[in-house]
């Protein structure tokens, strides 16, 4: 944590807790088995959840347990011992929505901190003084205020305030929604929602039953009621200068892709903003970092209620222009073999992208593949197979290793040229403007991929064709 501004990023479970941490997060929150409200997110037994904060504050780092569901007569049975074990296994803080479970956490649990949920709707300056009177540590505040509204509160209390910068965001009023219940019996409140806000719908006329009729915003379908998903990158000046303690990530039942990459833009953004705090001035690391948020599955970003109301914007569907494909278990420098563990399919042929919070950017061809005891394979497309890739730059456990779809806001031109050349290739594009970034894959091969956006991708080639010695493009 840098200056008291904490980094808060979702774990829903074991490995989603490891990648966080390990890419920069100061805490995470999660849930048990029971008391959450993302029943469906994997969650944590009794064991993991003491494996999980003990892992963290190893790391000298948090662990925040949600027990906000609201409450009926029959979940207050087991949940005063719940309660205790949690303090018992030195959980950092509770996150309570329902005032009789936080006055049961105040009762059985005197030591353990209790942060006030998003699920609470503080929405004003006197619920938060109401709960901080209570004895409150922190307020999760609602996703509907401007940055006006928060300043406001701040002024008013004198406890830690959590912010949502980042993730999806429900249709309905911070997550009050009865969808779910009305459609399949299933509570959202009670951490049981099926998401009815992201179904396909069609129309039916009332005179015509059974007829029914498609409804297309796009080629996948309709999305009536989807919201955009939150992205407060550029506003975390901003945020931090109104006094914001700790900003938060949703996403608890995202991938390991998503936790991963989104916690290292943040952790990245937030570090450097703090280095150089000027509210609403861009920051160092803004411009590479909107680029990695577009490389998680997500739907258009929105800055939601931060500048005030957001009005109508179009409903949209998920983008997703890269896939992931696995996570690095090794690394063999003197034989430059990666050790993949894989979630996506891999052949050879793909081009393959790797990250990690040491690790910077770059790009590489699959030519071969092996398996784990070194015998070669047509492809791997078992999920957690371990398998070998010659990787021509050092990588570390837990790096990410992803393939870009080639479509979306960018895309890439593969293409092979005299490897004395190669060096050139940056020049030549930099004299017709920048059309494209090229990037060294292979130097002794004369392998280079080009960067380019839709609109720049022709204007490249036809470029590549002009050029007084032979460029091979792969995949055109």
């Amino acid at each position: 944590m840098v200056m008291g501004k904490e980094l808060l990023a979702p774990a829903g479970n074991l490995e989603k807790l490891i990648m966080a941490l390990h890419y920069g997060a100061d805490a995470v929150y999660l849930a048990g088995e029971e008391y959450g409200l993302r029943a469906f997110a994997g969650n944590f037994s009794l064991d993991d959840l003491a494996t999980g904060i003990d892992l963290a504050h190893r790391q000298g780092k948090r662990v925040y347990v949600a027990v906000n569901i609201f409450a009926q007569n029959r979940d207050l049975t087991g949940l005063p011992e719940y309660l205790g074990r949690l303090a018992g296994m030195g959980a950092d803080a509770l996150i309570v929505a329902d005032p009789g479970v936080f006055a049961l956490a105040r009762r059985h649990a005197p030591n353990l901190a209790v942060h006030i949920s998003t699920q609470a709707n503080i929405t004003n300056r006197e619920a938060a003084k109401f709960w901080a009177g209570l004895g409150a540590k922190r307020l999760i505040l609602a996703r509907e205020l401007s940055l006006a509204e928060i300043q406001e509160i701040r002024q008013a209390v004198d406890v830690e305030l959590e912010v949502f910068v980042h993730g999806a965001m429900c249709v309905s009023y911070s997550g009050r929604c009865l969808l779910s219940d009305y459609l399949t019996g299933r509570q959202a409140n009670r951490g049981e929602c099926t998401q009815p806000c992201r179904w396909r719908y069609a129309l039916l006329e009332e005179t015509r039953p059974g007829m029914y009729l498609p409804l297309e915003e796009d080629g996948r379908g309709s999305y009536i009621f989807n919201s955009r998903d939150l992205c407060l990158l550029a506003d975390l000046p901003a945020l931090v200068a109104a006094g914001v303690d700790s900003f938060k990530i949703e996403g608890r039942m995202k991938s390991v892709h998503y936790v991963a990459t989104v916690t290292q833009v943040y952790r990245k953004a937030l570090d450097c903003c703090l280095r150089n705090p000027a509210p609403h001035q861009p920051f160092c690391s803004q411009t590479t970092g909107q680029v990695e948020l577009g490389k998680v599955s997500h739907r258009p970003y929105t800055r939601g209620f931060l500048a005030g109301r957001p009005g109508q914007e179009p409903a949209v569907s998920y983008r997703r222009d890269y896939t992931f494909v696995g996570v690095v278990r090794d690394y063999d420098r003197d034989g430059q073999f990666a050790v993949i563990e894989v979630r996506n399919r891999v052949q050879p042929g793909d081009f393959l992208e790797f990250t990690g919070p040491a690790t910077p950017v770059f790009f590489t061809v699959v030519n071969e593949i092996w398996d784990e005891n070194g015998v070669p394979l047509a492809q791997a497309n078992r999920p957690h197979q371990l398998i070998k890739l010659k990787v021509p730059r050092p990588l570390a456990p837990l790096d990410l290793v992803r393939r870009p779809q080639g479509g979306g806001e960018e895309a890439f031109l593969r293409v092979r040229l005299d490897p004395d050349r190669v060096f050139h290739l940056g020049d030549v594009l930099e004299g017709y403007g920048h059309l494209g970034v090229p990037t060294t894959i292979d130097k002794a091969g004369g392998l280079v991929v080009i960067r380019t956006t839709p609109d720049t991708r022709k204007e490249v080639i036809e470029v590549l064709k002009t050029l007084p010695y032979p460029v091979t493009l792969y995949g055109d």
